[in-house]
């Protein structure tokens, strides 16, 4: 769930949103090219009290009117917070301003003292850190951040006569600060939106930040999160490197990207600027998420597939749903319900009807003995009802968002609601107690948080009807505003000087959400923390789930911001059973990567309207392999659950088949997530920066540093063109065939109905277990070890690593009898193969009694003979279990003419090594190169 389904056709007070857009663009934006400010001179510059950083005063140039008046002192202040972090902070010298909460998103204060009175350098100078260096120029005022190991300039906001943007602007309702780019630069990130050209930023296409209620199907516009960073990847000389960029502000803005310079346009706020020095992409996200808050541990179970649709009308709907599933043999963990499971919409509650709590709570005895789990929605939006206990109670507490001193009234899917503040203590501690009597009342496993942003049915102050019940009973429209409600236009926030292009048109900002005069704890403007209603609520919800029994929560949430990944799990919302809805989802997903929320992806066939079984076929090869994998349609919708076409069935066992037999690297690479902020589905630049071909690569991803997949976007083809960095790629589904890609070109490559392409890299150690239909089942199984060596190779070496835990902890962390974690090792030398562990915090492995049961080396030069194969030093007294597959039989998918590598597979089979036990496996290979 769920955008509103007359957000396209929408009116307010008579005016159209493309008559609002074109009074917008009449009435409130400069002509081209005109400049707006004339900029600000250093008046002093000095340390900052503790020494630790640069504080300076500002003082503006000349003043200018449009967007309201310069703020004349501004104090900015700079500090290399660690290595290879820096920040640069601008803000009003004389009056404290908004600012995204520190209790909210910690991180270092900035001194409160005055500036210096020290006097501003004429000359250019520089702060230095270890590996970024912060310059600045005094009149007009400019900076620079370079890397200090080349001197190569990351960011620049001097601005000279004939650039087409100004010198910094900073009034009260109007901030503005651009930076000079090489046009070879290529940008990634300013989410969240739908991009048609994939992930790599395209000059001139907008980018508002702003959190919308608006379809996902709606293309460069601003959705539902605000993550105002990005990262630049720049090759100079043949070498690709890295650094990030984020502007820490909640309030509304477009960025302007033009492909030599990219300008921020805010409606409020300070600058807070944080800049990455990386090199690598995987270095950036890591700095990057050691400021907003590690991705958060996610279940084991969760990386199981989920099946969700809004319309599971009873119980009895949702018990043949997972027998559907179980009887067709397809993976399922777990079972979600939407609104359907409450009374009349209202959160915390049930259907007593259709969802009577004696029958529900035996259908979660059932599934929970078998493994699987149950999540359910709830929004924020809390019906205006004096015999609901929640609404009761929270009035009680006075939790809710004031409009001129009273709960703003709006209309959500229960009717007439009021929306909690998770700024307030108070509104917390309500939201906390409610949730644990939801758990008392139904033992679910975890929360679906949606409608975030915050999504509202009406605009403005609103009233309850006099002349009419709202929403009318049966009624089939309840999207449709049924509240008396008048425009707001009397205050700046509702109707500021700048108008950013909200929803691509220049919509008020109040429109259809929270109005932006309403007030939040202690008068916080809704015009400046809207866009972090959603975080805030992930926050409170996080909070409640582990308080209850101490367990790992499991969140999902539809509105993001920085920090979001911290608390929960995100799905890209509502998108259309096309292919090309099919094809965005890869770049939505690789964005949120970036931005540390890697548990995402999108609604598997599309969340309306109806699916071809062609697309459900492809898309569930695709979704397979999301990191989060979930099944979800509207009511109105045809059913298109995995089983209902028997082709798609098909599918879906052999790519969740595939997934469920990945779940210990899916795990390990949620590990390595809250552990360095390592996104789970990566761009294929991350592991190869210097391949320029992949840059924009959006058709294609990585799971982890070397699992490949390359699926099918388009409608009746049986074969798909990908492109392969240099090396060897095995494919999973059959080790016999390889791809050897030995320059930039793209490989054809077979895709009938029912398979995708899933290779792994070279040099790779890959855990691999059985398998099953339950990822409780599938984690008791056997390990098998798939080491990948180059194609034909004589000397080599691979790597490869699991961590398994008692994923009930609250946190991934490495405790005995906890966690176990091993690094597996292989070496290819004159012949001799040696493969071998090294394992931290055995016991919780072999308390399990997991063991490796197979271990498969691919690509060896030459031709099989008798193996004398050892284990831990003593010989393999049975070697029924070891296999040759030769060369004859591999598929090189891309070698031209007759000089083919001959290649090896040596299977070793039939062994019971204790996964939490160091082992060493060698052999003399009997073969002549």
């Amino acid at each position: 769930m769920r955008s509103s389904p007359s957000w396209g056709s929408s009116h307010l007070g008579g005016v159209s949103l493309v008559g609002l857009a074109i009074l917008a663009s009449c009435l409130c934006f400069p002509a081209s090219g005109q400049k707006i400010g004339h900029g600000y001179r250093l008046v002093s510059m000095g340390k900052s009290p503790d020494g630790a950083g640069l504080l300076g005063f500002l003082e503006v140039k000349q003043a200018t009117g449009t967007y309201g008046p310069d703020i004349r002192h501004l104090k900015i202040f700079a500090k290399h917070e660690t290595k290879d972090r820096l920040r640069v902070h601008i803000t009003d010298a004389e009056h404290e301003r908004w600012e995204v909460p520190y209790n909210l998103l910690p991180r270092e204060q900035v001194p409160h003292a005055k500036p210096s009175t020290e006097s501003a350098q004429s000359k250019p100078t520089e702060y230095l850190g270890e590996e970024l260096v912060f310059a600045y120029k005094a009149d007009p005022f400019g900076f620079t951040v370079k890397r200090k190991s080349n001197g190569q300039t990351l960011f620049d906001t001097n601005a000279e006569a004939g650039d087409p943007y100004n010198s910094m602007v900073f009034k009260d309702q109007y901030l503005e600060l651009s930076t000079r780019l090489p046009s070879t630069a290529a940008l990634y990130g300013l989410g969240e939106n739908t991009q048609p050209g994939g992930i790599q930023l395209r000059p001139n296409d907008p980018y508002t930040l702003y959190t919308t209620d608006i379809s996902a199907i709606n293309l460069n516009m601003d959705l539902y999160g605000s993550h105002p960073f990005y990262m630049d990847l720049r090759n100079v000389g043949g070498e690709g490197s890295t650094h990030g960029v984020l502007l820490l502000n909640s309030n509304g803005m477009d960025v302007v990207y033009r492909g030599t310079s990219l300008t921020y346009k805010i409606i409020g706020g300070v600058f807070d600027f944080y800049f990455f020095a990386g090199p690598s992409p995987l270095a950036v996200v890591d700095q990057y998420t050691s400021l907003i808050g590690r991705p958060a541990p996610m279940p084991y179970w969760a990386f199981g597939f989920h099946q969700c649709r809004w319309g599971y009308r009873n119980l009895s709907v949702v018990e043949k749903v997972v027998e559907g599933y179980k009887n067709a043999q397809i993976p399922l963990d777990v079972i979600w319900n939407d609104d359907d499971h409450m009374d009349a919409a209202k959160d915390f509650t049930l259907d007593a009807k259709n969802y009577p709590r004696d029958k529900l709570l035996a259908f979660l005895k059932k599934i929970h003995s078998d493994g699987m789990k149950y999540i359910v929605l709830i929004d924020p939006g809390i019906a205006v009802n004096n015999s609901y206990g929640v609404y009761v109670r929270g009035t009680a507490k006075d939790v809710f968002i004031k409009y001129e001193g009273k709960p703003y009234l709006a209309q959500v899917w229960p009717g007439p609601v009021y929306f909690p503040d998770y700024l307030n203590p108070n509104g917390v501690s309500w939201w906390i107690d409610e949730i644990a009597r939801f758990h008392e009342l139904v033992p679910v496993d975890g929360l679906w948080i949606d409608m975030n942003e915050a999504s509202n049915f009406c605009t403005g102050k609103c009233e309850l009807p006099k002349t009419h019940q709202c929403p009318e009973p049966k009624s089939t429209t309840p999207w449709i505003c049924c509240l008396d409600c008048k425009n707001i236009t009397k205050t700046r926030w509702d109707d500021p000087p700048y108008k950013i292009n909200a929803s691509g048109a220049h919509v008020p900002l109040g429109f259809k959400t929270i109005a932006t005069s309403a007030t939040h704890y202690k008068g916080v403007l809704e015009y400046d923390a809207h866009s972090l209603y959603g975080f805030s609520q992930a926050v409170a919800t996080h909070k409640a789930l582990q308080g209850l029994e101490g367990k790992r929560p499991f969140i999902l949430t539809r509105s993001t911001f920085v920090g979001s990944g911290r608390y929960a799990a995100h799905w890209t919302g509502d998108n259309k059973g096309t292919w090309k809805d099919l094809k965005y989802s890869i770049s939505t997903m690789l964005n949120f990567g970036m931005f540390g929320m890697p548990m995402v992806g999108s609604d598997i066939c599309g969340f309306y309207p109806k699916p071809t079984e062609e697309l459900c076929n492809r898309w569930i090869e695709l979704g397979a392999f999301y990191p989060f994998s979930r099944d979800h349609a509207n009511f109105a919708s045809p059913r298109q659950e995995l089983y209902v076409w028997d082709s798609v069935a098909k599918s879906a066992r052999n790519a969740l088949g595939l997934r469920y037999k990945l779940l210990p690297y899916l795990y390990t690479l949620n590990y390595e997530a809250h552990t360095t902020g390592a996104p789970i589905a990566r761009p294929v630049f991350f592991s190869f920066p210097n391949f320029t071909k992949a840059y924009g690569l959006s058709t294609q991803f990585l799971l982890g540093s070397s699992v490949m997949v390359s699926p099918v976007l388009k409608k009746s083809a049986t074969v798909v063109k990908a492109l392969f960095p240099l090396g060897t790629w095995y494919n999973l589904f059959d080790m016999s065939k390889a791809v050897l890609s030995r320059d930039d070109r793209y490989i054809t490559l077979d895709a009938p109905l029912h398979e995708i392409n899933v290779h792994v890299y070279q040099n790779t150690v890959l855990a691999m277990q059985r398998g099953g239909t339950k990822s409780k089942e599938a984690r008791m199984t056997p390990f098998t070890l798939v080491v990948t060596f180059p194609l034909g190779a004589t000397d080599g070496e691979a790597k490869g690593k699991v961590f398994l835990d008692d994923d009930q902890q609250p946190e991934m962390e490495l405790a005995e009898g906890q966690s176990t974690y091993v690094d597996f090792y292989a070496n290819l030398q004159k012949g001799t193969v040696k493969v071998w562990s090294n394992v931290l915090y055995g016991s919780f492995i072999l308390q399990k009694g997991l063991l490796i049961e197979k271990v498969k080396v691919l690509g060896l030069a030459g031709v099989g003979k008798g193996l004398s194969i050892e284990v831990d030093g003593e010989p393999l007294s049975d070697t029924s279990g070891v296999h040759f597959v030769q060369s004859s039989t591999m598929d090189l998918e891309k070698l031209e003419g007759t000089n083919k590598p001959r290649s090896l597979m040596v299977e070793v089979g039939g062994l019971a090594l204790p996964l939490g036990k160091s082992f060493s496996m060698s052999w003399k290979m009997g073969v002549h190169g």
